[in-house]
């Protein structure tokens, strides 16, 4: 473990058949995970836009719908859930080691599953973002692996970005992830990408840099795909697969300077 991890936020979800009547559920869950130690209850709504599929007999515009969403965080906001009616997302500001953060989303999905009686789970993933924050004298290109510099070109650099998507071999459950790494550089506050909003949550004090500053941002997430029954232990292992991509790719992306500076 890394006493000075740089990840600022981190989620691991499950995708399940949809619960159209999820509403109808909320309370028997959030009383559960109430009491496992996730008292602050938030209803969200939300506007999102809704894409027919092909196959209509009618071809139909795209229509904002009203959705909603249910937050159920820990009282000191570091640590929580957000349940939709075919999603349960756990998501940390303050992240240990994946020892404490997988279990939680299993606590999570058998809260749902005990209560709606889930048919399958058909997507798994787990996501990090880890800070780039240079020391005094220290360029961000020191912590980044090489392959990651981008362009040099004469004159000032406001932002950069790199993707780069992998097949992977993961298992038990289903043997090809995919997995999505993507390093932003800029000068600026440091902040989240806009599918990715800590709702809910406090930032840790560390990462909260609201000044502008030369940084990085490493976001990885690693998912699985297909229709996964829902046994804790297989899902558990699923897991610890994804992480252990993720770790490799981490080791990829970043330099020994890097991690010496994290130890």
């Amino acid at each position: 473990m890394m006493s000075n991890a740089p990840v600022y936020y981190a989620l691991a979800q499950a995708h399940f058949n949809p619960v159209a009547a999820m509403a109808k559920y909320v309370d028997q869950i959030q009383d559960r995970l109430r009491r496992e130690g996730y008292p602050l209850f938030e209803p969200q709504q939300f506007m999102q836009l809704v894409v027919p599929g092909p196959g209509q007999a009618q071809p139909q515009e795209p229509q904002i719908q009203k959705a909603v969403s249910w937050l159920m965080t820990r009282s000191d906001r570091k640590a929580g859930f957000i349940l939709a009616p075919s999603t349960i997302t756990y998501h940390t500001t303050h992240y240990q080691t994946h020892n404490e953060f997988i279990p939680e989303l299993l606590r999570g999905l058998a809260a749902v599953h005990e209560a709606v009686s889930l048919d399958h789970v058909s997507r798994l993933g787990i996501r990090y973002l880890d800070a780039v924050l240079p020391r005094a004298g220290e360029t961000t290109e020191q912590y980044l692996a090489d392959g990651l510099h981008g362009i040099d070109f004469d004159a000032p650099r406001l932002r950069a970005m790199t993707e780069s998507v992998f097949a992977t071999d993961t298992g038990p459950l289903v043997p090809k992830g995919t997995l999505v790494v993507k390093v932003y550089r800029m000068t600026g506050p440091l902040g989240f990408p806009a599918d990715m909003l800590p709702a809910g949550l406090a930032i840790a004090p560390k990462f909260e840099i609201k000044d502008a500053r030369k940084h990085g941002v490493i976001d990885t997430d690693h998912y699985v795909e297909g229709r996964i029954p829902v046994e804790m232990d297989k899902l558990n292992e699923q897991l610890l697969s994804l992480h252990s991509t993720i770790k490799s790719a981490f080791g990829a992306t970043t330099t020994d300077h890097a991690r010496s500076a994290w130890a």
